[in-house]
């Protein structure tokens, strides 16, 4: 049985894997943004990987950039396998309060507020998790809508609604100042 790569495939591969290599950064953040524990996401991780690759002959750098390709894939993978967890399960347990921290780095309150968010992301849906996501990454409005296939004005209301309700999930007795002046 011959085991070696259709030419194509050989030509594809270098290319594919320093474009995942530089991006790399879109794939643990989606996979930390879905996932709990560290083995789920490098499940995820893998599986982002694997289907990523599988699309990667129909990329077309004049139709997106391949950040925003692979955030698509990304994400789609990422809520394609909620979905079927969710499927599996009845009821969803919460993130556990006593997790190890995420990044031993960061002084012991902002490892706290790290965690805070990350519970309060986990808590959102899927599509609201990975507009947050997405924003938490730096990406413009424009980007976000491309990525998520929605308009723009779609995710300037989400992003606001989303803002104002993690605000008042992590400082609920700071709700009245921070709504005035956000």
């Amino acid at each position: 049985m011959d085991m070696t790569l259709p030419a194509r495939d050989t030509d594809l591969r270098p290319r594919f894997a320093a474009l995942l290599e530089q991006h790399r950064g879109i794939v643990l953040n989606v996979a930390r943004g879905y996932c709990h524990h560290p083995e789920d996401r490098l499940d995820l991780v893998q599986e982002i990987s694997v289907q990523a690759w599988a699309a990667f002959e129909g990329f077309d750098p004049a139709r997106a950039r391949f950040s925003t390709w692979l955030y698509r894939v990304a994400l789609n993978v990422a809520i394609s396998q909620w979905r079927r967890q969710q499927h599996r399960q009845q009821h969803h347990a919460p993130l556990d309060d006593d997790l190890p921290a995420t990044d031993e780095a960061l002084p012991p309150e902002q490892r706290h507020a790290l965690h805070q968010l990350e519970v309060a992301i986990h808590a959102l849906p899927p599509l609201d998790r990975a507009l947050m996501l997405l924003h938490l990454d730096d990406h413009d409005h424009r980007q976000i809508a491309e990525v998520l296939g929605i308009s723009v004005a779609n995710v300037s209301t989400r992003l606001h609604r989303l803002r104002q309700q993690l605000r008042t999930r992590l400082n609920p007795t700071d709700r009245g100042a921070r709504h005035a002046t956000g």
